[in-house]
């Protein structure tokens, strides 16, 4: 088999290296073991030099809010009794970029480059999600 017909690793978000680690209060993400280029989301290769080998490195707790947007309850009917609420990326100032939600702040409080910090909630019982809070 040559190197562009072999099977690819399924390497996603829920690999248990990411999930251990915020149980655990951590943030874990991945990066390119060949390249070190963050590679996030998680795919089966690298967008980058195109390996397919993955390490999980810790990622830095503080970081700025660098896009943001109100989600509406029709983009998820689903999830309608939970909505609106802000989605935020922030980037690290360790690490990649992360997708997640900012809590204990108003709407109007909300903006490009506001220092956050890292929070773990439990938002079920044995379910931990990262999200974020204004940083002191």
């Amino acid at each position: 088999m040559s190197e562009h017909t072999k099977p690819l690793p399924r390497i996603t978000p829920d690999n248990q290296p990411f999930w251990d680690a915020l149980r655990e209060g951590e943030l874990v993400l991945p990066y390119c073991a060949a390249c070190g280029k963050p590679h996030l989301p998680p795919g089966p290769v690298c967008p980058f030099c195109f390996a397919d080998r993955l390490e999980w490195r810790a990622a830095s707790g503080r970081g700025t809010v660098s896009t943001w947007t109100v989600v509406h309850k029709e983009w998820f009917p689903a999830f309608a009794a939970e909505i609106p609420y802000n989605v935020v990326q922030v980037e690290f100032e360790e690490g990649p970029r992360l997708t997640a939600k900012v809590v204990g702040l108003a709407n109007d409080w909300l903006r490009v480059g506001l220092p956050v910090v890292i929070d773990f909630d439990e938002t079920r019982e044995g379910i931990t999600l990262p999200r974020f809070r204004p940083a002191p």
